[in-house]
């Protein structure tokens, strides 16, 4: 049963993961016409309309800590998408990835126990053999909006879990998403209202379903089933993805170092899968149950 919910749960992060490279690839072309922040402006203002229109939450599904939840969940969405895309910008893109991911693997490290941990390391040098940082000169400011993304990411596993334990079904996104759209509205969406016309609206709204409606959606699911460790440890199986696809569809050979990466991240990957079941919280007063981990969700 619980074998059962850690690989449901681990699918999920793993489709999610592709949705958004996918995304990322078919946003090439919006991010030529109206910046990089602004495709991702473009992106939450969609999935916040999309997610409030289909889900139409009420107040009476929230409790005032789950509201707050959701608020905050909403504030880091647009602060993780903003800010990638803002290093993005000023980095190069393998770059910018290793450094956001170790909000993720900050997390698999501090909630893993035991031999979680060691994925999670595992993962983090797998991730450094993909994208080799250490590599040219630095932009500082890119840098730092990586830093402060992967703070951000860290803080969305967390909270995304939370609200996922808090609200029923996919109630909590219809809650942070439009939050995150009226974030990103007033840091950069000012900028590109000018720009927009009527086809890159609808490109927009296709756009937003792909990444991040979908993969929100898939995140928070997995959460249910994942701990924030485990989940933490397979979203380093992303940069792998992209290298894969690298391969296959633009025919880019990658160095030895790289497809040492790739068994890396791999390997950590299967360890989360097979580790990672949530277990639940024992009643307050009760022992702690001795039986295998019980799938929430």
């Amino acid at each position: 049963m619980s074998r059962s919910a850690t690989r449901v749960g681990a699918s999920m992060a793993m489709v999610s993961m592709l949705c958004v490279q996918l995304g990322l690839a078919v946003s090439v072309g919006l991010v030529d016409q109206i910046g990089a922040t602004g495709a991702a402006w473009l992106r939450l203002f969609w999935a916040g309309v999309i997610l409030l229109a289909v889900v139409r939450p009420r107040r009476s599904q929230f409790s005032g800590h789950a509201l707050r939840a959701g608020i905050a969940l909403g504030v880091v969405t647009a602060g993780v998408t903003l800010l990638f895309m803002a290093a993005v910008a000023r980095l190069p893109l393998g770059t910018a990835s290793a450094i956001e991911f170790l909000g993720p693997l900050g997390v698999a490290v501090a909630r893993s126990p035991g031999v979680g941990r060691l994925w999670a390391l595992a993962a983090a040098a797998g991730v450094l053999c993909l994208t080799h940082p250490w590599t040219g000169t630095v932009d500082v400011a890119g840098v730092a909006f990586a830093l402060a993304a992967a703070v951000c990411w860290a803080v969305y596993i967390l909270l995304t879990q939370r609200i996922g334990d808090a609200v029923s079904g996919i109630a909590g996104l219809a809650i942070s998403m439009p939050t995150a759209a009226l974030v990103a509205t007033a840091a950069v969406g000012w900028q590109v209202f000018g720009r927009l016309t009527p086809e890159l609206l609808l490109i927009g709204i296709g756009l937003a379903v792909l990444l991040p409606v979908v993969p929100f959606i898939l995140e928070l699911l997995a959460l249910r089933r994942l701990e924030a460790g485990a989940f933490g440890t397979l979203m380093a199986l992303e940069p792998a993805f992209a290298l894969t696809i690298g391969l296959v569809a633009l025919h880019q050979n990658p160095a030895p170092i790289a497809v040492v990466g790739v068994g890396l991240v791999v390997a950590a990957g299967i360890g989360a899968e097979r580790s990672g079941a949530r277990r639940p919280a024992a009643p307050t007063g009760a022992p702690e149950p001795a039986a295998a981990p019980v799938p929430v969700g």
